[in-house]
């Protein structure tokens, strides 16, 4: 488990990533494993004063801006800072979402409700990706899109975020033929993953019926997540795009009978 002070981080590579959504949960997990692992890591969050203060428990090699990736506007804005802050870009993790898989019932749901959604987590993974393009070009960059098993799986009134995610598994492969060779861009889907910080964890852990019914023995982890991030961004990973992972500890696999 990652501690999120980073004392005994890596020097730092000289290598920019760029982690959206990266003020809590899985996006925090990735920030702070890459910091680890010697990269400087920009946080992007709407959430300023959160992201403010993760950014400075992280240490010296992370880095704040605010953004809501749904607007070109800020998207535009927020790569220039980087750009003008480090000169560079080598990695674009899009994690940023609206992580609520529920909507109400299909004859209730909302248009605007919809709309947001998709925006959030799929055309701000196109707009980060257009506009980082031609800086992950000049250094053989990579992107991450991070997906969910629920593009594969569903529950009931679950479709606009099955639709997102499942948008950005496709949009996910047509990036890596599209920005390839030069840049490689693959797929992390998770499912259960327990995103609460680490002090929450220890103080309320999740059952022994949470854990048993994966085929992995327990639920996943952020750090679960993170460590294939980080594979996929190093060098061992060079010949791997247009791919998803899944990191679902097996439940995809599990045939389930009521």
């Amino acid at each position: 488990m990652i501690d999120w002070s980073t004392e005994d981080s890596a020097p730092n590579n000289g290598k920019v990533a760029l982690v959206t959504g990266a003020a809590r949960g899985i996006g925090l997990g990735i920030a702070a494993w890459l910091i680890v692992e010697g990269w400087q890591v920009v946080i992007a969050d709407n959430d300023r004063e959160r992201g403010s203060k993760v950014a400075k428990v992280l240490g010296d090699n992370a880095w704040f801006i605010a953004m809501d990736v749904a607007q070109e506007s800020q998207v535009v804005v927020g790569i220039a800072e980087v750009l003008g802050q480090f000169g560079r870009l080598d990695a674009l993790i899009n994690n940023a979402a609206i992580a609520d898989a529920h909507n109400p019932p299909l004859e209730s749901l909302e248009l605007n409700r919809w709309q947001r959604v998709l925006a959030v987590n799929l055309t701000g993974p196109m707009l980060l990706a257009k506009y980082c393009a031609p800086y992950l070009r000049a250094h053989a960059g990579a992107i991450i899109n991070l997906c969910s098993t629920r593009a594969h799986q569903s529950e009931p009134n679950s479709e606009a975020y099955a639709a997102s995610k499942g948008g950005l598994l496709a949009l996910t492969h047509a990036l890596a033929l599209s920005l390839g060779p030069d840049i490689r861009v693959n797929a992390v889907s998770p499912g259960w993953i327990d995103t609460r910080d680490p002090a929450e964890r220890r103080a309320d852990p999740l059952g022994d019926q949470d854990h048993a019914q994966h085929p992995a023995g327990r639920v996943g982890t952020v750090e679960d997540v993170a460590a294939l991030v980080g594979w996929l961004l190093s060098g061992n990973a060079g010949f791997v795009t247009g791919q998803e992972f899944l990191v679902d500890g097996g439940m995809t696999r599990k045939m389930i009978y009521q």
